[in-house]
């Protein structure tokens, strides 16, 4: 009998390894880790605005959200301001994004004391238009601020810009809703050279509120105080900022100079105030809807 001479073969699985997926998550963190690194090289570059200048931790945050909006790392970086604590757009960046979906946002009129715009979505025919002017600005306490007081035309554009843009693209703005222009006043100085070493441990304290026997400073809104005020808000129908603020503002009257542009800015006694006056204008609702209710029962007996 031959024997057949077989070559010896390595033994092998009939289950094919195969390396998995990465997760969401794993590629979100390999992506942080990226703009980490891009964050570094930046960070003391005049690419940089200058409140996150020196903040890699800053610029990482601003690069990641760019990216969600589809921004490449520097056109972010060039594209934001933090205002009060919160990155915003600015208003010809929120405007070109906008744009670049295929939406249409056009400025119909603009002077110092008037701008209309109006803009559409991509496939539709129906314009949908906003007005800002001064009286409106002077109603939410804006014109006292300095850049008002500079440049209202301009101002008067950016607030227009964000209304319009939210109005029509919501879909686009949804990781940052508000263009940096309506957040604050950006008087946006340079930092000192000691900020770029100021410690998460430094920052929270800084924005802790003052403790209760403090002789300089008032004890600020609590946390309940916000969660409370939020969900009258929306009881009583203030659910956009713009009319929240003229609420607040024209319960606790603190003169246009002084004017209230984010709850987090309430003292502990304001926020009182504000949340007495809303749990009395939800009072007036319920009574009206239980009087509408009692007229259709008597109507319908």
């Amino acid at each position: 009998m031959t024997e057949l001479a077989i070559p010896n073969r390595p033994a092998t699985s009939s289950l094919v390894a195969v390396d998995p997926q990465p997760s969401p998550l794993m590629v979100w963190a390999m992506e942080v880790q990226q703009a980490s690194q891009i964050a570094e090289a930046l960070a003391q570059t005049s690419f940089v605005p200058a409140a996150m200048r020196g903040k890699p931790h800053e610029i990482t945050a601003a690069i990641l959200a760019g990216a969600e909006l589809g921004l490449p790392p520097v056109a972010s970086l060039r594209s934001m301001d933090v205002i009060q604590g919160t990155p915003a757009l600015r208003a010809h960046a929120m405007r070109g994004l906008v744009q670049s979906h295929g939406h249409t946002v056009q400025l119909v009129e603009s002077t110092k004391d008037r701008c209309v715009m109006r803009g559409r979505r991509k496939g539709e025919t129906e314009w949908q238009q906003v007005e800002w002017d001064i009286p409106r600005a002077e109603q939410l306490g804006l014109t006292g601020k300095s850049e008002w007081k500079k440049q209202p035309k301009t101002m008067l554009v950016a607030r227009a810009t964000g209304e319009i843009c939210r109005l029509i693209a919501a879909d686009v703005l949804y990781a940052m809703p508000y263009a940096a222009e309506e957040l604050g006043d950006p008087d946006l100085a340079p930092p000192p050279a000691s900020d770029s070493r100021v410690t998460a441990e430094e920052i929270l304290r800084r924005q802790q509120p003052a403790p209760p026997n403090s002789a300089t400073t008032e004890r600020m809104i609590s946390e309940p105080q916000q969660k409370k005020m939020a969900a009258l808000m929306r009881t009583v129908g203030l659910t956009d900022r713009d009319s929240a603020l003229a609420f607040v503002n024209e319960v606790l009257q603190r003169g246009d100079d002084n004017q209230v542009t984010s709850r987090n800015e309430l003292t502990l006694d304001e926020a009182s105030k504000v949340i007495d006056a809303l749990d009395r204008e939800a009072g007036k609702n319920n009574e009206t809807a239980d009087g509408d209710a009692g007229q259709q029962g008597e109507a319908s007996s």
